[in-house]
């Protein structure tokens, strides 16, 4: 009676596995290119409009001095301000803000894409980098860079 027992519920516990890893999936970015690297991530619910968990991410903008705090910037869930993701576009706009002092400097990485093969979206991102330090026309122009991506879902 107790091996019925043990294999019933080792049984209901797979199952209960299974489901709740269907219930969810994820998505993912990533370049590597003379201007930029970074990588995103986060997992999505399946249903409810399907909310994003667990968002992080790095990102590295070459080319700046070493020193500057813009220069490495990591993420996590509330700087994903706004997604979309279906079977056609994977949309993402990741914003962080740094301050420094009496001063307000940012970084906001936009990622559009189209679905180019199943659970495979090809786009462009842009970066808008905003350092007030180096805002010499004080405009608030930020500086832009842009380039391919490539992300995927499940």
């Amino acid at each position: 009676m107790a091996v019925v027992f043990t294999v019933i519920m080792s049984a209901l516990a797979l199952l209960g596995s299974v489901v709740a890893a269907s219930a969810s999936g994820g998505i993912w970015c990533n370049v590597d290119d003379t201007a930029v690297k970074f990588d995103v991530g986060a997992g999505v619910t399946r249903g409810m409009g399907g909310p994003t968990f667990n968002f992080s991410g790095t990102l590295e903008i070459l080319g700046r001095p070493v020193a500057d705090d813009l220069r490495k910037t990591t993420f996590e869930d509330s700087n994903l301000t706004q997604y979309w993701l279906d079977n056609k576009e994977l949309r993402l706009n990741i914003y962080h803000e740094h301050q420094l002092a009496n001063a307000y400097n940012y970084v906001e990485l936009t990622i559009l894409t189209k679905a180019s093969d199943e659970g495979v979206y090809d786009g462009q991102y842009r970066l808008a980098i905003y350092d007030n330090a180096a805002d010499a026309d004080k405009d608030g122009q930020p500086v832009e860079l842009t380039g391919k991506v490539s992300c995927g879902a499940e």
